[in-house]
């Protein structure tokens, strides 16, 4: 199961892709280490308040028990999930994966009302002739 649920997620990070049948070979990348994070939650204090802070100080970080908390890969939220108990360790179990990061493809190049590209950029024609006053 837990293999299935990582080659379906393989496959959408590839673009839907499967690594054997072509496309990016994600597989590559499985050695190079990253930093993981479970981030229970934030809040912002004054540095007297920090240097305040003892044994047996509370501090809330604006999240409610029961709350999922966030699993970030390089800073980056990738997943959310609840704080689970193994044995004597906590860990995460995770419930939502986060919807991958596309960002927007460059916009074309700005075209006056004659057709014409403006100067500069790209899709100009070479062979124009070019008059000058």
């Amino acid at each position: 199961m837990e293999s299935q649920t990582q080659n379906r997620i393989y496959e959408e990070l590839d673009g839907g892709a499967a690594t054997a049948g072509g496309g990016a070979d994600l597989g590559r990348l499985q050695n190079v280490p990253v930093e993981l994070a479970v981030e229970i939650g934030r809040t912002r204090m004054t540095i007297g308040d920090a240097l305040a802070l003892g044994i047996g100080s509370v501090v809330t970080v604006g999240r409610l028990a029961g709350d999922p908390v966030d699993l970030l890969v390089n800073g980056r939220v990738i997943a959310r999930g609840e704080v689970v108990a193994i044995e004597e360790e906590l860990g995460l179990r995770i419930t939502e994966i986060a919807a991958p990061v596309v960002e927007a493809p460059p916009p074309p190049p700005e075209i006056d009302e004659a057709g014409n590209p403006e100067p500069g950029n790209a899709g100009a024609d070479p062979d124009q002739e070019v008059m000058t006053a």
